[in-house]
C-alpha cells in the first residue's frame, strides 16, 4: 500500500470546540498539512507557532471578478492576504467568483453571467498572476455548488473555473477542483478530473450528501483515488468535512480512501 498524494485536513471544520493552533498543531502530528479559512479570525502567531505546514487558505477578504469596483478590492485585499500567505509559508492562496458572507452566502449574488463579466474575470485573473508573480505566490480559483451551498456565486461551477484558469494559462493561478460542489453541480467526477487535470493545484473532497468523510454517502472515492493516479496526479488532496463523529476516525477514513 502507498499513498501516492499529499494528505491535507480543513482545520476550520474539525475539533470545533478546541483553539484552532491546536487543531492545527494536532494535524501536524498526525501527519496533514492543513487548510484555513479567513486568516483574519485568527492569531497568527498561534497559528505559526503550531508548526503546521499550510496548504492552502482563503486568498481575499473581499471583492468579486464580475466588475471594476468588486476587481479592485478582490486585487487589493489578495495583495494583503499574500502578505500573510508568505508569512505563514501558505502553498495556495484561494479565490472565489465574489466574497462569501454568512453561512457561504454571496456577498453580491448574479444570476446571470454575461459576456462583460467574462471578459472582466479574465482581466481580474490576468492582474492576478502579474500579482503572484511580484509576490512570488500561487493563487487558486475554486469551484462551489450553486445548488445546495452557494447559490448566486459567479463563476461557481467547474466548468467555469476550468474555462477561466486554462484560458490564463499561469503556473502560478491554479484550479483547486472540489469534488463535493462538483459532485452536487455537475457530477462525471473523474472526467472533470481528467480535463481539469494539467491546471489542478489542489483536489477538495468531502461526501454527498452531508460533506462529511468519504465512506459516509454515496462517492467511491477509493475508485476515484485509483483514477487519479492513473492520470498522473500525484498531488496535494484535502479533506474539507465535517467528521460524522470521531475527527481522527474520519481523518482515518480519508487516509484510507486514497491510500492505493
Amino acid at each position: 500500500m502507498s499513498h501516492p498524494f499529499t494528505f491535507s485536513a480543513c482545520a476550520e471544520m474539525l475539533w470545533r470546540e478546541k483553539p484552532i493552533e491546536w487543531r492545527c498543531a494536532k494535524l501536524k502530528d498526525l501527519g496533514f498539512q492543513v487548510g484555513l479559512w479567513n486568516w483574519p479570525a485568527h492569531d497568527l502567531n498561534a497559528l505559526e507557532k503550531s508548526g503546521a505546514t499550510f496548504s492552502i487558505m482563503n486568498g481575499y477578504s473581499r471583492g468579486r471578478l464580475t466588475d471594476d469596483e468588486g476587481a479592485a478590492e478582490l486585487l487589493r485585499t489578495a495583495r494583503e492576504t499574500a502578505l500573510v500567505g508568505k508569512r505563514l509559508g501558505v502553498a495556495r492562496l484561494n479565490l472565489h467568483g465574489t466574497g462569501l458572507g454568512d453561512r457561504g452566502m454571496p456577498m453580491q449574488p448574479v444570476e446571470v453571467i454575461t459576456g462583460a463579466m467574462w471578459l472582466k474575470a479574465r482581466d481580474t485573473m490576468c492582474r492576478m498572476v502579474e500579482m503572484a508573480e511580484q509576490d512570488n505566490v500561487i493563487f487558486t480559483l475554486e469551484n462551489l455548488n450553486l445548488l445546495l451551498d452557494h447559490p448566486g456565486v459567479p463563476f461557481g461551477r467547474a466548468e467555469e473555473t476550468l474555462a477561466l484558469v486554462s484560458s490564463v494559462n499561469h503556473p502560478r493561478l491554479r484550479l483547486n477542483l472540489d469534488l463535493y460542489h462538483v459532485q452536487i453541480g455537475e457530477g462525471i467526477l473523474i472526467e472533470m478530473c481528467n480535463r481539469a487535470l494539467p491546471w489542478i493545484g489542489e483536489i477538495q473532497v468531502a461526501d454527498v450528501p452531508g460533506r462529511m468523510e468519504p465512506g459516509t454517502g454515496e462517492i467511491n472515492y477509493n475508485g476515484i483515488a485509483k483514477a487519479l493516479l492513473a492520470m498522473g496526479y500525484s498531488g496535494p488532496v484535502a479533506l474539507e468535512t465535517y467528521a460524522s463523529g470521531d475527527p481522527l476516525q474520519a481523518l482515518e477514513s480519508f487516509r484510507a480512501a486514497f491510500t492505493l
